[in-house]
């Protein structure tokens, strides 16, 4: 697995898509956007429903988003090898979304009829709410992260990837605009079930509607299954973490590890935010906060997929970082509504758009071939692994604060405002694995001349 150049374009990068189509940019935003609905119910709401109906208890949630957060790797790592080797892409999207929807809709079924789960059943709600997060990753990283992801590396280009990374960086905040102007009053007045049937629905449609969308990218960067001299899908599943394919592309790693950073720091906060905010600031219009936050931040990601294509990504890694940093740091200071809505607009919009720079830096190391198979280990290292770290730093930091809330006389730990600053000091990384990044890259520049 070894690219021409450092940046060399990932497969079939005619001229005729260095313009994105009509076609193009509706298929990554329905596709793009339903996804990450569903995400943000497992990422986010799933926490509070674990949260206000069965325990409160910090490490309950840190366990599911870990291991929800391995099972989805697995996912990943499997059905992009596998795509890789049948040259589909198509069929693991549509397939994937109607059974990630399915699953999604059977997180009603453990919801209780009013209130809380009873203490004896705790553990056993616990555990079925795991099982079936595991089970609806599986599926939903198959589709998303796999066989979607890898899909979009094949259809953009070098020059258009900013752009469409771009966008694709505010689908999470878009998503959870929409859940909190259209399913939140549904959250706060117990109707779980309704909650997950709607969005188990809608990702459900999407798979059907996909299957018609979704146009497999013919190009020579794959080979045909039935090729002697293409790799296996067993072959594939280790072929990305082979020493010798990583020294062969060091930039393309070093991108991984930055996107580690990156997501963990973002992990520390994201999963107990809106705990924080509707328990801890106590605001009750939280969601109006976030839309307005989001809406702001969505519009530093777009403007900066745009800076990107004409300056170049890895120029705007360094000041997006600097901007999350500073919101972050701002939000452990934030009171008032306006105050919090300002600097969360400038932690989201910096994380987006370290996160788009990074993507679409990663898409350009892509080598031919193995958009799928890079998707694989995109996941351990920017999902996996800052699954498992992130929510458990929060947790401990969490924990360690002492933040408590009294809801009914009885006092429940909460979110305080100290996991914004542990979320700022793991980004101290970001520079130091940039420069190394540089270094490889200036390195392999040379080498390329000599030859």
């Amino acid at each position: 697995m070894t690219s021409s150049h450092p940046h060399s374009a990932a497969p079939g990068t005619g001229a005729a898509r260095e313009r994105p189509g009509a076609r193009l940019w509706t298929t990554v935003i329905v596709i793009g956007l339903v996804g990450q609905l569903a995400w943000t119910v497992e990422n986010m709401y799933l926490n509070v429903f674990v949260y206000e109906t069965i325990t409160p208890d910090p490490t309950a949630i840190a366990t599911m988003v870990a291991l929800s957060a391995v099972a989805a790797t697995a996912a990943t790592i499997f059905v992009g090898a596998w795509s890789d080797r049948v040259r589909r892409r198509r069929v693991f999207i549509a397939v994937g979304y109607l059974a990630w929807g399915a699953c999604t809709a059977a997180f009603g079924l453990l919801a209780p009829e009013s209130g809380a789960v009873a203490g004896p059943y705790v553990l056993a709600a616990v555990v079925g709410v795991i099982v079936l997060d595991c089970v609806m990753s599986v599926f939903g990283s198959g589709a998303n992260d796999a066989a979607f992801g890898a899909w979009v590396t094949e259809a953009t280009t070098v020059r258009t990837r900013g752009r469409v990374d771009g966008v694709l960086a505010i689908m999470p905040l878009m998503a959870m605009l929409l859940v909190f102007g259209l399913l939140d009053g549904l959250t706060r007045a117990g109707e779980w079930r309704l909650f997950f049937a709607i969005v188990g629905a809608v990702t459900i449609v999407t798979g059907v509607i996909s299957w018609f969308l979704v146009r497999d990218e013919p190009h020579a960067g794959i080979r045909d299954a039935t090729d002697a001299n293409s790799p296996s899908v067993a072959a594939r599943l280790i072929e990305g973490f082979r020493p010798s394919v990583i020294r062969a592309n060091r930039a393309l790693y070093v991108s991984l590890g930055l996107w580690l950073i990156v997501g963990t720091s973002s992990q520390v906060f994201l999963p107990y935010v809106i705990i924080y905010l509707q328990h801890w600031l106590q605001v009750d219009s939280y969601a109006l906060v976030l839309g307005v936050s989001l809406i702001a931040a969505a519009v530093i990601s777009v403007l900066g997929g745009r800076v990107m294509d004409r300056v170049g990504k890895r120029r705007v890694l360094l000041p997006a970082t600097l901007l999350f940093a500073a919101g972050l740091v701002l939000m452990f200071f934030a009171r008032d509504m306006v105050f919090v809505i300002v600097a969360a607009s400038l932690a989201l919009g910096g994380m987006m758009l370290a996160t788009a720079s990074i993507s679409a830096t990663v898409r350009d190391e892509t080598p031919d071939g193995r958009a799928g198979m890079v998707q694989g280990i995109r996941m351990v290292m920017a999902i996996m692994v800052p699954m498992i770290v992130g929510p458990f730093l929060g947790a401990w930091v969490i924990s360690g604060a002492g933040q408590t809330y009294v809801d009914m006389g009885v006092s429940k730990p909460v979110p305080g405002p100290e996991m914004f600053l542990a979320a700022a000091a793991v980004l101290i990384f970001v520079p130091v694995l940039a420069i190394v990044r540089t270094r490889i890259e200036g390195r392999t520049r040379i080498e390329g001349r000599r030859r």
